[in-house]
């Protein structure tokens, strides 16, 4: 089978897939126009986020069996049009699971005990001991939305914490030793930690807004190491202010790309992101959640194994 790259991953994918008689190129420069004319040569296709596979490209790819993204997410790929088409697509969330649940656990305990600020004063001179008290996770309630692969990690690493985790999803039956299962309203009584591990549908686009926010009974602290559009930063600033989110970790935003490369479509920065990245009790990173050193290679040798397993 004849396989075309479109990002560079770990090269244990392409050593792997060479080991199993697979036919590797790589193309990691041409536009989408360019490989369009070219896609129908390959019975498979490897690709992270670097633009999106939808209906006119898949009906270009005449022989294409399997698409492997090298991450969690499929939402850049048209996947009713691929399943009408009999093309496979293959996730890897089991590899970079771990890595999201470190993060996850990262963010919250920098913001709890104000390291990104105390890091800064102390660099700028300033020694202020009680303005940078912390608070502990033990005796909170960790509510996580979406417990999937990420959400299961995150809980995992809590549960060496004296916390109650819970956490809801669409599906039914998920509790486990790490977390109890609740209703949505329950979740929104109860956490003092919302955290976010759901894929973009359009069930979660804006799923973070105003109403959402505002139904829950205690003011809380934010994590979303998810997708950015889940939340609705106009919304999430405003909270912020009036003290109805007391802080927020974010390693996704509203306003990134579509291939997570960059901020903004164009080059004006939206007025409420200016004031989020004004704000104290906000940690910002740039979609690296589940980017590690031992994710990269896990992502690649999970794709592989998949491919080979169902087309070697």
């Amino acid at each position: 089978m004849k396989v075309l790259h479109l990002d560079e991953n770990h090269p244990i994918l392409i050593q792997k897939l060479s080991d199993f008689g697979f036919q590797n190129e790589c193309d990691f420069n041409s536009s989408k126009e360019e490989v369009e004319k070219t896609v129908e040569q390959y019975d498979g296709l490897i690709v992270r986020s670097r633009f999106p596979i939808d209906q006119t490209f898949l009906k270009k790819a005449k022989n294409l069996k399997f698409i492997g993204r090298i991450g969690a997410g499929l939402e850049n790929i048209d996947l009713e049009t691929a399943s009408k088409l009999g093309i496979v697509c293959y996730n890897a969330p089991e590899g970079n699971r771990n890595a999201v649940g470190e993060h996850s656990l990262g963010m919250l305990l920098a913001l709890f005990n104000k390291l990104h600020t105390a890091d800064h004063e102390v660099r700028n001179g300033l020694w202020q001991r009680e303005e940078n008290r912390g608070i502990e996770v033990d005796g909170k309630t960790i509510g996580l939305i979406g417990y999937g692969n990420m959400g299961k990690a995150f809980a995992k690493k809590l549960k060496g914490f004296d916390c109650k985790v819970i956490f809801h999803d669409l599906k039914s039956g998920l509790q486990d030793e790490n977390a109890s299962q609740v209703t949505l309203e329950e979740l929104q009584q109860q956490a003092d930690v919302l955290s976010l591990h759901t894929p973009q549908t359009d069930l979660t686009i804006g799923m973070v807004n105003e109403d959402f926010i505002n139904a829950f009974a205690k003011a809380f602290y934010l994590i979303n190491t998810a997708r950015g559009k889940a939340v609705v930063t106009k919304d999430l600033v405003t909270a912020l202010r009036n003290k109805k989110i007391l802080g927020a970790g974010l390693d996704v935003l509203e306003f990134e790309k579509s291939s997570f490369t960059s901020l903004f479509e164009n080059d004006t920065m939206p007025p409420e992101f200016k004031e989020l990245i004004s704000m104290k009790n906000v940690i910002l990173s740039p979609h690296v959640a589940g980017w590690t050193i031992e994710s990269k290679y896990k992502l690649a040798e999970v794709i592989a194994d998949k491919i080979i397993k169902n087309h070697g």
